[in-house]
């Protein structure tokens, strides 16, 4: 069948997260740095790393946050002032006070016991997040390409809110898309095979028609495997895969990707 829509994943796929998570630690860090000379920025990121796992998945709002696909460190930041689930109110009224409780740990697991700096880096880390809207040199390249050839459709996990202000933070970004679904919105996330379906409705497609486009295996391509939708995995760090999930497609990049799609076109 002829392709006629393409399904994007935002995070580390369009948008370049993984790189504004990382320097806003980096950022954050050096704060502690600043108050204590002898910190290692990069020890003090594993120390808070680890404490904000450990802490969040001790939370009776994980297995909601599991479902929905939201992680330790897009809590580091939401407000979580959206979303219909009771679990949302929860997650907004615990946020604050676990962020403290991770930064402060973390501080204490490279032997500084600093609850006023734990309480100044929770909240130094939602700012410096904020500062980096990052995306990939080619996102706009691949997009403007598509834009009038095939219905495009944004498929992706987090919560409401948090999801709204990244797309909103690259100026035009939502203009391309047809429609948009969130997770959270949706009320169960990637691999879920309902929020596939709903997606193909949207479009009015059979999954034939359409191209699943994603970085995780374990959300992205399982999830439009289990519904028959034809899908590309995006590998940028050479991760060498089994054969438990496999993709139709595999891209390093989105430059590989706009060569497979104009193939696909032709």
């Amino acid at each position: 069948m002829a392709l006629k829509a393409v399904l994007f994943d935002l995070d580390d796929t369009l948008l370049w997260d993984d790189r504004s998570v990382n320097e806003a630690f980096q950022a954050t860090c050096q704060v502690a740095r600043d108050k204590h000379p002898q910190v290692d920025c990069a020890a003090l990121e594993v120390s808070v790393r680890q404490e904000a796992k450990a802490l969040y998945e001790g939370y009776e709002t994980f297995p909601f946050t599991k479902m929905i696909g939201i992680n330790p460190f897009e809590a580091f930041w939401a407000r979580f002032s959206e979303g219909e689930h009771e679990m949302f109110r929860k997650l907004e009224q615990q946020s604050p006070a676990y962020r403290i409780a991770a930064w402060t740990a973390g501080l204490r697991g490279i032997g500084i016991e600093d609850p006023l700096l734990g309480q100044e880096l929770a909240e130094a880390f939602p700012v410096e997040r904020r500062k980096r809207p990052l995306i990939y040199d080619e996102t706009f390249q691949l997009l403007d390409g598509l834009k009038g050839k095939v219905k495009l459709l944004l498929l992706t996990n987090g919560a409401p809110d948090l999801q709204k202000e990244k797309i909103a933070g690259i100026d035009k970004l939502d203009s391309y898309f047809d429609h948009i679904v969130i997770s959270g919105i949706h009320g169960e996330g990637k691999p879920a095979e309902t929020i596939f379906r709903h997606a193909l409705k949207l479009l009015d497609i059979e999954p034939a028609e359409g191209l699943m486009v994603g970085d995780k295996l374990t959300t992205d391509i399982l999830g439009s495997n289990r519904v028959g939708l034809p899908n590309v995995w995006i590998n940028r760090h050479g991760i060498k895969r089994t054969d438990e999930i496999v993709p139709v497609h595999e891209v390093a990049d989105l430059s590989e990707l706009i060569v497979l799609i104009e193939s696909l076109l032709n």
